[in-house]
């Protein structure tokens, strides 16, 4: 067993949090970022923050925190647990836009009402996903740098219980960051057929600000589709597959758009909760 798991098998940990992070674990590992999968990301931190939250509720928990209460580590969380936030809003907001402009696009396919309307909503809707691109590389690059500045202080002298659960609300952090990196990266670029690391990807994104062709994943498509039909219909070349097609595949993002929309609200909730937490532990 590796140095990196060993620890969560301690057994003041909840037998749920372990599972939950393992689960959590086996997703990153494994996750090619769709919409679907990021979705069952999402699901997976609602059920780590809530044996992150039976686990700070201990008695065990608070005093082994709050008799360190003055150390770096603490300042270090707090800070991480603010960035988490503003990650987390920033990433609600483009969210939320892109499901605004899927809707009003979706809308005005529906009741036809004309050259001009439609045309206008698909300029809007490219726009969004221009936009999206930009917002991402700043949401990226501010990621980078949480990632970079994670569990910088040493755990020195710490007893065995407290370093676990340092570590564990250090864990709880980078998984997050990577939930915001999976959606990001999904939104803003097709996902590559190779399997770099997380950042490295970040990197070649950050770089370029698009991906090659060949680099595509057939997990795309369902952008692509899209794309592909609203180009027909801009230039006149659509028929009725063609607007079905972009009708279907819009609708099926907007339902997708929303589940991720509901997931970082529960983030968002569990995140303030966590923060809350920590700071009523060490104001006593």
């Amino acid at each position: 067993m590796s140095d990196q798991l060993a620890y969560l098998l301690d057994p003041i940990l909840p037998l749920k949090i372990q599972e939950e992070l393992y689960k959590l674990r086996k997703w990153e590992a494994s996750s090619t970022s769709t919409l679907g999968t990021i979705h069952n990301g999402l699901s997976g931190m609602e059920e780590l923050y809530k044996c992150l939250d039976d686990l700070l509720s201990l008695q065990s928990t608070q005093q082994a925190i709050s008799h360190h209460q003055h150390e770096k580590w603490v300042e270090e969380l707090l800070d991480e647990s603010v960035s988490l936030l503003d990650v987390c809003c920033n990433t609600r907001d483009v969210i939320s836009q892109f499901k605004e402009n899927v809707g009003d696009l979706q809308s005005a396919l529906r009741r036809r009402k004309g050259d001009l309307c439609i045309e206008s909503s698909i300029n809007n809707y490219i726009r969004s996903r221009k936009k999206m691109n930009k917002d991402a590389k700043k949401l990226l690059a501010a990621m980078k740098k949480m990632d970079n500045k994670a569990g910088a202080s040493p755990l020195l002298d710490q007893n065995h219980q407290l370093s676990t659960v340092i570590r564990v609300l250090r864990d709880v952090n980078a998984m997050s960051i990577s939930i915001f990196q999976s959606l990001v990266l999904f939104l803003s670029t097709p996902v590559l057929k190779s399997k770099p690391s997380r950042w490295s990807l970040v990197s070649k994104f950050m770089q370029k600000g698009v991906v090659s062709c060949e680099e595509k994943h057939e997990n795309v498509e369902e952008l692509e589709n899209i794309d592909i039909a609203l180009s027909k219909i801009s230039s006149d070349r659509a028929d009725l597959e063609t607007m079905q097609i972009a009708h279907k595949g819009l609708g099926t993002l907007e339902v997708s758009i929303e589940g991720l929309d509901n997931g970082l609200e529960c983030m968002f909730r569990d995140l303030i909760k966590t923060r809350a937490s920590l700071l009523n532990i060490i104001s006593h």
